[in-house]
């Protein structure tokens, strides 16, 4: 088990420092409970790169950066997702602390085996679900409201990144994992439909998740759109919300706050009154969503790095452990193999009006 050299510091080190990676390092070397020890990428000049800019030491192999610092005691894990369990279980059988970038594996399997690998060392592993620490995902998450149907929408231009899977992997994930934990169920089905377009792997993809409680989430990603919009819908019959993820803003409209408007319209719609010319958005109270930004937790991915952090020092839970990761790796493969299964023939000889 690696200890501490600093109470107050963690020593820290990147394993992969492409885009993500980079990221990482620079919110390490920006957090004063972090110390930013090395930088490992097989990519020597990229390594050195970031290295010079952050003040770190850097290595183009992992053993010789942990021969060099035994204190180090969490990493980030942002190589290629097929080398995340070869890179992340030896790490945490050694007790090293692990936050391993989204999607925590390439199949549920090693998904499974880094959950497990986690447990029986009894050491962190929290997966990069960033979207988690968006401040209006926390403040959904926070109402505890028994959702009935959850609509979520992913739309993004192509970036010509994550070719070698398609976009339920790439960037669905996201919100998978955030209906899973919204739903609160276990999934009973799901139905999917993908299209691809300028690979072998779908870039466009909608899914419908029917929950054993009976809640749907109907959920929608894009990696061609000519914009970029992130959204989330959330009824039930105690509220409605809606969010948006880019602008980490949202609204709720809370039953409660408007039974006496709504009885008041029922009573009238039972009576045949003559409703057309009435503006229903003036009579319902709408509540901007509350949002708690701690000091220097003004991003996802800086609360994300924070809170992981602080499990290490703690031995708390990660907001996003292994096992949340396995389960949306698992929905993940479920949405893509009902893609594949997905029958259509066609119009053919259909005539269209």
């Amino acid at each position: 088990m690696c200890v501490m050299s600093d109470a107050a510091h963690v020593e820290v080190a990147v394993i992969g420092v492409g885009r993500m990676g980079r990221h990482h390092a620079r919110t390490y070397a920006q957090l004063p409970g972090a110390r930013l020890v090395a930088v490992v990428d097989k990519d020597e000049e990229r390594a050195a790169t970031v290295a010079d800019e952050y003040g770190c030491d850097f290595y183009t192999e992992l053993e010789p950066m942990l021969a060099a610092h035994p204190a180090v005691a969490a990493v980030s894990v942002a190589v290629p997702t097929v080398r995340h369990a070869a890179i992340a279980t030896p790490l945490l059988k050694r007790g090293i602390a692990c936050l391993v970038e989204k999607p925590l594996a390439a199949t549920v399997a090693e998904a499974r085996q880094l959950a497990e690998a986690a447990r029986s060392s009894a050491t962190v592993l929290q997966v990069g679900h960033t979207e988690r620490f968006n401040p209006a995902v926390r403040a959904v998450a926070g109402l505890e409201i028994p959702a009935r149907f959850m609509e979520v929408h992913r739309v993004s231009p192509m970036t010509f990144r994550s070719l070698d899977v398609g976009v339920v992997m790439d960037m669905m994930i996201h919100d998978l994992d955030i209906v899973l934990a919204l739903a609160r169920s276990p999934v009973h089905k799901v139905d999917a439909i993908g299209v691809p377009i300028l690979g072998e792997h779908e870039d466009i993809a909608n899914a419908r998740i029917v929950f054993e409680s009976g809640c749907v989430a109907n959920v929608t990603a894009s990696r061609l759109a000519f914009d970029t919009h992130r959204r989330l819908r959330l009824f039930s019959e105690a509220a409605y919300v809606s969010l948006d993820y880019q602008k980490r803003s949202g609204i709720v409209i809370r039953k409660s706050d408007n039974e006496f408007a709504f009885r008041e319209l029922r009573d009238e719609i039972l009576a045949g009154a003559d409703l057309s010319n009435l503006d229903y958005s003036g009579l319902v109270m709408i509540d901007e969503l509350t949002m708690d930004l701690p000091d220097g937790e003004q991003d996802p991915l800086t609360a994300e790095l924070t809170s992981f952090l602080d499990a290490v020092q703690t031995g708390g839970p990660p907001m996003v452990d292994g096992y949340a990761g396995s389960a949306a790796v698992e929905l993940a493969e479920n949405v893509v193999r009902a893609i594949r299964d997905h029958k259509w023939e066609g119009l053919g000889s259909a005539r269209v009006w």
